[in-house]
């Protein structure tokens, strides 16, 4: 892709904005979707397609929240074939990591390596005490919580066919973090990141880009975070 020269400039004037200035989380996201544009072709947005059904919903997590975010969308499929006597091929659900709620995308070497649960401040689902285990993979197998609680893992939901979008100006956050703490170059810093993520996470634009496009798709919006 080809940049004019204020394209160019205003890209070099992000970097230093980025690099030296105080800025709000929201504001650095803006940068970066002002200095980060990339074709559409690079992005995967079959996940559409996989969108079928009678009900259709989004669940927009923005924040860590003891992964409940994670867990309201497996509770919703559960509860709309107990009430409403739908069938599993009838549901689709849709679950958007965005903002800090990127860290649950991530598996839990990644959490291990870079002590997350104690930057975050993260409370485990069930007793409410600090944990060092991202929430939204706990597994009675491993005694980290009650079986009942399985189903509602991120790799669980993944395998019942649920669709998880992730935001890609979180995850440069992520990525700016590991170049800073290994030293290594943005592109090795990236490689790494994609590495750390739960497979079958599907990257996107933004998280705001992947919870319009799937209302787009006949989605219904809940803000689960």
């Amino acid at each position: 892709m080809t940049l004019d020269r204020r394209d160019f400039v205003g890209r070099l004037a992000a970097g230093a904005l980025l690099a030296g200035m105080p800025m709000s989380s929201e504001a650095r996201e803006y940068v970066r979707s002002r200095s980060s544009a990339s074709p559409a072709e690079e992005w995967d947005l079959s996940w559409v397609k996989r969108i079928t059904g009678k009900y259709r919903a989004i669940f927009d997590v923005p924040e860590i929240d003891s992964g409940y975010g994670v867990w309201r969308a497996s509770i919703w499929g559960q509860q709309y074939q107990e009430v409403l006597g739908a069938k599993p091929n009838e549901l689709s659900a849709v679950l958007v990591l965005r903002h800090n709620g990127i860290a649950l995308a991530m598996q839990q070497s990644y959490w291990d390596k870079y002590a997350v649960g104690k930057e975050k401040n993260v409370l485990h689902p069930v007793t409410q005490q600090g944990t060092d285990r991202n929430p939204a993979l706990l597994s009675s197998a491993r005694n980290e919580v009650p079986a009942m609680f399985d189903d509602a893992a991120l790799d669980k939901f993944l395998g019942r066919g649920g669709i998880v979008l992730a935001c890609n100006l979180a995850l440069q956050e992520v990525v700016e973090g590991i170049q800073k703490k290994e030293s290594v170059s943005p592109e090795d810093a990236r490689k790494q990141a994609l590495g750390y993520m739960v497979p079958g996470v599907i990257v996107q634009p933004s998280g705001v880009f992947a919870a319009l496009h799937a209302q787009d798709a006949g989605c219904k919006y809940i803000r689960a975070s």
